[in-house]
Order: C-alpha cells, then sequence, then structure tokens
C-alpha cells in the first residue's frame, strides 16, 4: 500500500483532452518521470461485484496488468505484470490506478475495462517526460557598435530532449525561442543585448510538464 504524492503544480501540469469515439473516453495525461500518479476515472461507486480490468500498449498490444474480481464472496486483485512489479494500486471504489515511480519506459496507452451487467472501456495515453534540464548562458567576448549603441552577445543552450523548448525572456516578454524534433542535438539561441543595465533577461528551457531558468549576468557585459 502506498499514498499519493501530490505533485508541486511548478513541476507537474496535467493536460487532459477528451475525445470521443464509439462510446469510449480517451484522455491524454502527461506526467513528470518519478512521481507516483494517479489515473482518475472520475467515476465514485463502481459496483462492489464489478471485474475491474487495466491493460498497459505501449506498441498497440494490449498486456494485461491488473485484474480485480470477486471469487466466492472474496475480492481477489492480480497485478500481472513484471514491468510495473509493485508499483501499481488499484482503487475499486473508482476504478483508478495508481502507478508509483513513473519511468519514461511506461508511456503508452492504458485501458479500463469494468464489467458488470455489460463492459465499458476507457482509455488513456500517457506520456512522461524528464525533468527539464538548467539551461547554460554563454557571454561572447567580443562587442560591437550597432545603431551607435554598444550590443553584447550571449548564447543560451540546453540539451535536447522530448518537447523541449529554449526561450529569451526579457523582462515577463518572450523575445525568442527555439525547439528541434531532432533529439541528439543541443539547442542553441543567441542574444544581442543592447543596454545591460536597463533589462532583466532569463533564458528558460522547457518541456510540457516542468522547466528551468538562468539569468544573464549583466555585470559580465559591462
Amino acid at each position: 500500500m502506498f499514498s499519493e504524492y501530490r505533485i508541486h503544480p511548478a513541476l507537474l501540469h496535467l493536460l487532459y483532452c477528451l475525445l470521443c469515439s464509439a462510446g469510449e473516453e480517451v484522455l491524454r495525461l502527461q506526467e513528470l518521470e518519478g512521481n507516483t500518479v494517479t489515473i482518475h476515472t472520475g467515476l465514485t461507486g463502481v459496483q462492489s461485484d464489478a471485474h475491474i480490468l487495466w491493460f498497459y500498449g505501449p506498441e498497440n498490444v494490449d498486456i494485461k496488468i491488473v485484474n480485480s474480481q470477486i471469487i466466492r464472496g472474496e475480492i481477489i486483485t492480480d497485478y500481472d505484470s513484471e514491468r510495473f512489479r509493485d508499483r501499481l494500486q488499484l482503487n475499486r471504489n473508482s476504478g483508478s490506478l495508481t502507478i508509483r515511480n513513473i519511468s519514461r519506459e511506461d508511456p503508452g496507452l492504458y485501458k479500463l475495462q469494468i464489467i458488470t451487467e455489460r463492459t465499458s472501456v476507457w482509455s488513456f495515453n500517457v506520456k512522461v517526460y524528464a525533468p527539464a534540464l538548467k539551461p547554460v548562458i554563454r557571454n561572447q567576448a567580443e562587442k560591437r557598435s550597432v545603431s551607435l549603441r554598444e550590443s553584447c552577445s550571449s548564447l543560451c543552450s540546453v540539451e535536447n530532449g522530448k518537447d523541449v523548448s529554449l526561450s529569451w525572456y526579457e523582462e515577463k516578454e518572450r523575445i525568442s525561442s527555439i525547439s528541434s524534433s531532432d533529439s541528439s542535438e543541443r539547442l542553441y539561441l543567441p542574444l544581442n543585448v543592447t543596454n545591460p543595465n536597463y533589462s532583466t533577461y532569463t533564458c528558460v528551457a522547457a518541456n510540457p510538464v516542468s522547466n528551468q531558468t538562468t539569468q544573464l549576468d549583466v555585470t559580465e557585459l559591462l
């Protein structure tokens, strides 16, 4: 048994997108690796004699991971998957499934079947992200004159990953951004700073569930 860990909203953002297809409810859920998360069904008071099944399909193959049913008046719940071992916990009242220490090996389609007089099916598409890494700022040594003002160049970079973006902010306004689908390439984003005494510049590396910031030290540009 384990209790649900509440994730700080600054680190974890849940995005639910509701679709309907042939009566089947599909939810998309984005999570940060390492956390304990619950796939909520939104149900309450599932029939006490219901047969509850959870399946996991990383590559369009359904693997049964939870099988909970009443046998001779006793609730028997089997957690069948070696992949998840002791990381799963079923709530029979709602059908919700808790996954402890979720990893980047766990994304895919999770399917819930609740069997009573009829069979109801829900699907949940889960994505798992590593925490965004802290960006690094490198200042260029050379300075040049632009429009009669002194201009300095800084370069922000970060290791790329799934759905990572890199952005420069002047005060609270985003002034440039970059992303790449090639996660093997490091992201680089230059910045030309004019009159560094009058603005605060911050580089932000972000993915859908986390972000990291580094503030430009303008004293190194003076």
